[in-house]
């Protein structure tokens, strides 16, 4: 998913990643061993990476490796696939890809591996082959599922900037002095990159991690793979597709992107789709006052946030160790509306009774969601994570370097959402990067598809899944009307769905029309 601020609600079910403090000095420099090559890969310049021998072992590192043990009790195996840091000098510098695979047991009716990226742009894959295999049904079993923890992410040659914070995203306050802040905040975590993992930056992109994923294919044995993608993981499938279209399978895209609307500012536009996401919440608090004592009404509710917000911008607010300013306080609100059930709204809920009772003077210790949000956004502990991140984004498509323009977008969108606006417009440090070293991947007009996504989707918003639709007629779109959640499929858990797309993945036959399922009734 996009995890601009990385939610514990996301899309994989493993405990949280622990965070890999490696400088990029410290990236490994591999070496493959000695393979005798087939005659017709001598023409090939990949063909030492294509051809490689993959040596499977325990998914499990150290005692305390909740992932690890997850993935050895569902019968995953793991390895490390050798690729290029550099596909235009292949016989250079490498780096690893670490894969997951838990293998296809009804082998007579085998269609392939299945190969799986969760979103972020950033976040970790290789632990969710279980609930992916799980959500699959009977048809799981004839796929191997493979989790990858896309090049510089987790167990993969990760890179790191050293930054205070898990996310380079924030609100940019109330007024100029707050943007002024925000831009040399962004500035700064810029050049910490540059610091630490400028040897490497560039080459954290998508169309790398697409070249990555070809690699592993060769790498299995495969002509073609199956890919499921969610969120950030709809556009590396456009990628992938358009890069390697004869290497294609069956395809599935929740969350879908519009490639014309990605970028570094992908989160523009999507204020209208937060907006009504907060509001549901609000309305789901106010019907339980009692328990959360946010207010009676969804108006009650939404000005309770606007009191936290305004209280945030006069002093900081005491949480525990933490000090939570205006910059901060949007991050937290956008982190807790990406999920559309009780868990997810109830965990939101007990977060801003707490910001509230600081904003009220009271000393208090965050409930558990709330401080795992604010460990994230205000200490190093995930900085690997806001890195490669911001690495990716800034490396696919350049930015406007000009902070002016920024601050005119942030101005002309305030009237609409002043609390959210600031968040989706702000300026981010793509702004002081590098210009991207290849151009943006201009995305095939037709892909044999499915397109799932909710009309009420924060992240990926449902303009974007319609967009894609017209653009590629031998698609289909699942349609899980009425729920504002991002990621569907295995997720939110309506049959409707996770039946439509297991039928596809069964036969490879996309419906014959498009297909609109009913969000849960409460």
């Amino acid at each position: 998913m996009i995890h601009l601020v990385r939610s514990p609600q996301g899309v994989s079910r493993t405990t949280r990643k622990a965070a890999l403090c490696l400088a990029a000095t410290a990236l490994a420099l591999t070496a493959l061993p000695a393979t005798a090559l087939p005659a017709q890969a001598a023409s090939d310049p990949l063909a030492r990476y294509h051809h490689q021998h993959l040596d499977w072992k325990s998914c499990v590192r150290g005692q305390d490796d909740t992932t690890g043990k997850e993935l050895e009790q569902a019968g995953a195996q793991c390895t490390d696939v050798t690729v290029p840091l550099d596909y235009g000098d292949p016989g250079g510098r490498t780096i690893t890809v670490a894969i997951s695979r838990i293998r296809a047991t009804d082998t007579a009716h085998r269609v392939g591996p299945l190969l799986l990226n969760g979103g972020g742009p950033g976040g970790q894959t290789l632990g969710d082959p279980p609930w992916v295999r799980q959500a699959m049904k009977d048809v799981g079993a004839r796929y191997d599922v493979v989790g990858v923890d896309p090049r510089f992410v987790g167990r993969s040659t990760p890179l790191d900037c050293h930054w205070p914070t898990g996310s380079a995203f924030r609100s940019a306050g109330f007024d100029r002095a707050g943007f002024d802040r925000m831009t040399a905040f962004s500035e700064d975590l810029a050049e910490r990159c540059r610091q630490h993992a400028g040897d490497v930056l560039s080459y954290a992109t998508t169309r790398n991690t697409a070249r990555d994923m070809d690699v592993i294919r060769a790498a299995l044995g495969e002509r073609r793979i199956s890919y499921l993608g969610y969120s950030y993981g709809s556009y590396l499938g456009e990628v992938y597709t358009t890069m390697f279209p004869a290497r294609v399978e069956r395809v599935v895209l929740d969350g879908v992107i519009d490639p014309d609307r990605y970028g570094p500012r992908l989160l523009q536009g999507t204020e209208k789709a937060n907006r009504h996401a907060l509001e549901g919440w609000a309305s789901w608090a106010a019907a339980r006052d009692a328990t959360y004592g946010l207010g009676r009404t969804r108006g009650a509710v939404l000005a309770a946030v606007d009191r936290v917000q305004a209280a945030a911008a006069r002093t900081p607010l005491r949480i525990g160790e933490h000090r939570v300013d205006e910059h901060v306080v949007p991050l937290i609100v956008f982190n807790g509306l990406s999920q559309d059930n009780d868990s997810a709204y109830g965990d939101f809920a007990q977060a801003m009774r707490d910001l509230l009772r600081a904003a009220d003077g009271h000393r208090v210790t965050a409930s558990p969601w709330l401080a795992d949000a604010l460990a994230f956004l205000l200490t190093g502990t995930d900085s690997s994570y806001g890195s490669v991140q911001t690495a990716i984004l800034c490396g696919d498509i350049a930015a406007p370097r000009d902070p002016e323009v920024y601050w005119r977008d942030i101005q002309r969108a305030r009237a609409q959402d002043p609390l959210l606006a600031p968040v989706t417009n702000n300026v981010n440090p793509c702004a002081f990067w590098s210009p991207p070293r290849e151009r943006p991947t201009v995305i095939r007009d037709d892909l044999p598809a499915l397109l799932v996504n909710a009309t009420g989707d924060p992240r990926t918003t449902y303009e974007g899944a319609t967009a894609v639709r017209r653009a590629w007629p031998s698609s289909r779109l699942v349609t899980l009307r009425g729920a504002d959640q991002h990621a569907v499929y295995g997720v939110y858990g309506t049959p409707c769905v996770d039946d439509t797309v297991n039928a596809y993945l069964a036969t490879g036959r996309v419906p014959a029309r498009d297909v609109t399922c009913a969000a849960r009734v409460p």
